[in-house]
This record gives C-alpha cells, sequence and structure tokens, in this order.
C-alpha cells in the first residue's frame, strides 16, 4: 500500500502537470492567433511568461498550491518580460536610427567627393 504522503504528492504533481499543459498551450494560442512577426518585446513577454509560471508552479507545489503559483509567477513574469523587452527593443530601434543616420552621412560624403571631383576636372580644363 502506497502512504498517504507518496499519494498527495502524486496528486500534487498531476495539478502542476496540468497547469503546466494548460499554461503551454494558451500561450501558443494567443502567439499563433497574433498578426506578423513577434517584437522583441512580445518575445520577451512570453519567455518571462513561461518561466515565471514554471518557476511560480515549482514555488506553489511546494507550499500545496501550484496553481496559484503558476499563476502568480506567470503574471510577475509577464510584467518583468514585457520590461526587458521594451528596454531591447528601444535598444534596436536607437541602433537601426544610428546605422541609418550613418548610411546618409556616408552617402552625403560621397555626393561631396563627386562635386569636388567634378569641380576640380573644371579648373583643369
Amino acid at each position: 500500500m502506497r502512504s498517504l504522503e507518496v499519494i498527495m504528492v502524486e496528486k500534487r504533481f498531476q495539478r502542476f502537470s496540468l497547469v503546466t499543459i494548460c499554461g503551454v498551450i494558451l500561450v501558443t494560442a494567443v502567439m499563433g492567433c497574433s498578426g506578423g512577426a513577434l517584437t522583441t518585446r512580445e518575445k520577451a513577454a512570453g519567455i518571462g511568461t513561461l518561466g515565471g509560471a514554471a518557476a511560480g508552479a515549482l514555488v506553489g507545489a511546494a507550499v500545496g498550491h501550484p496553481g496559484a503559483g503558476a499563476a502568480i509567477g506567470g503574471g510577475l513574469g509577464l510584467g518583468a518580460g514585457a520590461l526587458v523587452g521594451d528596454y531591447l527593443q528601444g535598444q534596436e530601434q536607437r541602433q537601426y536610427e544610428n546605422q541609418r543616420q550613418l548610411q546618409q552621412n556616408e552617402a552625403q560624403l560621397q555626393r561631396q567627393r563627386q562635386q569636388k571631383e567634378q569641380l576640380r576636372q573644371q579648373q583643369e580644363y
């Protein structure tokens, strides 16, 4: 016969598994329904949600409430992931703007070199 403790642990694990599977299905459905490619902010929010839910479920399982732990951890992970993703997306945007400005400057420099060469050739004739 199995002890009561073993049975309780198995039930906790079953609840943890059910919550985890439901969470993965929910996240997959939400991500699958979005239009276009995911932004950096959305990717980080998704990763944060999954990581937070997993960590929260583990902590919740230790105290007997894996579902509540997963929900709380998922919410906190979503917020933290979105903040990190927003920061990273801002960095990407600044890098893009800097690259665009650099290309504009290089094009302007090339035009000036061509004008200088044309003026030099005109003075030689």
